[in-house]
């Protein structure tokens, strides 16, 4: 399992939400790069970069710090938030992002997705699945669709996609656990995948509970940041 550190932007600010709601943001450092460059002295070699401006607007708002990570790291950057169009991916791989996550994207506009998967291979592309009660969510969580978790999974799979990126949003930032149950079941119905866990992680016991069920990765933000779990501790998981 490799652990996969956060930094969500607004404004150009490295910040946190909490359960997606932009009016419970912290700041926890006025430069991104700053923190990118910590991560990755501590041993770190994936960053989940996400651009919060771009998700609430429906395009990239914050290209300029994924450029400014990825020239002054090797951290290799799996980007989203606003990526929509097909200038907005091309433009998240010129400034330097390995990956980019489809989101709302994905739930919206399939057949772009379907296409961006097909030009720039699955290993390129992350699929977004951001969800409340196993439904999906989009719009920076703004907005909660009709569209069934393992309906869309599934759905994705047959069209490529290899990783997934799962938020259970009512976990997100609450530092209460992940969503273990989900997971597990995820899983379970679609072996194969490469599963990031998002949300919630907080403590060691939650890292070695994703361990044991087999995701790919788990993405760590908060508790980073606030001190619940140290990057000593997360190095013993990561790689």
């Amino acid at each position: 399992m490799i652990i996969i550190p956060a930094i969500d932007i607004i404004e150009g600010k490295c910040v946190r939400l909490t359960k997606g709601d932009y009016s419970q943001k912290t700041t926890y450092n006025e430069n991104p790069l700053e923190v990118a460059q910590m991560f990755e002295s501590a041993g770190f070699s994936h960053l989940h970069l996400v651009d919060l401006d771009g998700a609430k607007s429906g395009h990239i708002v914050n290209q300029d710090v994924l450029k400014t990570i990825t020239s002054n790291t090797s951290l290799k950057v799996d980007f989203g938030g606003g990526v929509k169009t097909n200038q907005d991916i091309a433009l998240a791989f010129e400034c330097g992002a390995s990956q980019i996550t489809g989101g709302s994207i994905a739930a919206k506009n399939p057949e772009i997705m379907a296409q961006w998967i097909k030009k720039h291979g699955a290993d390129k592309i992350i699929l977004g699945a951001d969800v409340h009660d196993k439904k999906i969510a989009v719009g920076g969580w703004l907005e909660t669709t009709s569209l069934d978790l393992f309906d869309f999974l599934k759905d994705y799979r047959s069209k490529g996609i290899e990783y997934v990126i799962c938020t259970d949003i009512s976990k997100d930032g609450l530092l209460q656990g992940s969503a273990n149950e989900l997971y597990e079941e995820i899983m379970n119905e679609f072996p194969g995948i490469k599963l990031v866990a998002s949300g919630g992680v907080t403590t060691e016991s939650d890292l070695i509970k994703l361990q044991e069920i087999g995701v790919y990765g788990a993405i760590v933000g908060k508790a980073i940041y606030e001190g619940h779990i140290s990057l000593e501790t997360l190095k013993k998981y990561h790689n």
